[in-house]
């Protein structure tokens, strides 16, 4: 049973189109992978799913309910919670204070010390830095403050853009890592991620998109296996 149905979704800026009437959906507990070149439209998909960006046509729906119909800080609240591309961590709050935002939506206070407890545990590097200042860390616990904050609000989806983006390989496979074990305990993602072996290596299934529209979708062990994935995204 489908948690996200996507349906001929369309995003435009101004005359240009972004995206062109794509569908794709994410089943519970399902980690589904996005992928594509620069300015195929992937960002812009999930700025739409998050609320973030108006869609000009198509309808999303998420656990039945129609997300249109519901701003940004309501689909947190449902469980749908986005990490956007370029993290959009608060640079002059602690570590710890924008770990307490992403719980801004829930008034369970015994819980919420429970989970901040977890994300400490799961991510010992932000445990040392807990007092410090977000923005002076590194791009890669940056990227571990971005995950834990949306985890902090418990959602069913996870809207994950980007995570590898600049990242050195040692901390690209951390945070493939902790996108599995996030997967593990049952919570659905949609990941966008540039680097499509790694998309395709941790997904069940795949979308590709190109020049706005969904171009392949399938298993992601056969999109990787396919010739034109692999000379286009694969470098093969």
């Amino acid at each position: 049973m489908s948690l996200l149905e996507v349906t001929d979704l369309s995003i435009a800026y101004g005359g240009i189109q972004a995206v062109r009437g794509i569908s794709l959906s994410v089943g519970k507990g399902e980690l589904v992978s996005l992928i594509g070149a620069n300015g195929a439209g992937k960002s812009s998909t999930l700025a739409a799913l998050g609320g973030l960006l108006q869609p000009a046509g198509g309808s999303l729906r998420y656990d039945g309910e129609d997300l249109l119909a519901l701003p940004a800080h309501a689909r947190v609240s449902r469980g749908l919670a986005l990490v956007p591309e370029g993290r959009g961590i608060f640079p002059r709050l602690t570590v710890l204070e924008n770990l307490q935002m992403g719980a801004y939506s829930r008034r369970d206070k015994a819980l919420i010390a429970a989970d901040l407890a977890r994300m400490l545990e799961m991510f010992p590097r932000l445990q040392e830095r807990r007092a410090q200042l977000a923005g002076t860390l590194s791009g890669g616990e940056q990227q571990m403050v971005a995950i834990a904050r949306a985890l902090m609000s418990r959602p069913r989806l996870l809207l994950l853009d980007e995570p590898s983006m600049g990242l050195a390989p040692i901390l690209v496979e951390q945070i493939f890592g902790i996108i599995a074990q996030i997967v593990s305990e049952g919570v659905a993602l949609l990941l966008v991620e540039q680097n499509a072996r790694k998309a395709l290596e941790i997904a069940s299934r795949a979308y590709v998109m190109e020049s706005g529209r969904i171009s392949l979708s399938g298993p992601a062990a056969e999109l990787a296996a396919d010739p034109r994935v692999r000379a286009a995204y694969l470098g093969e």
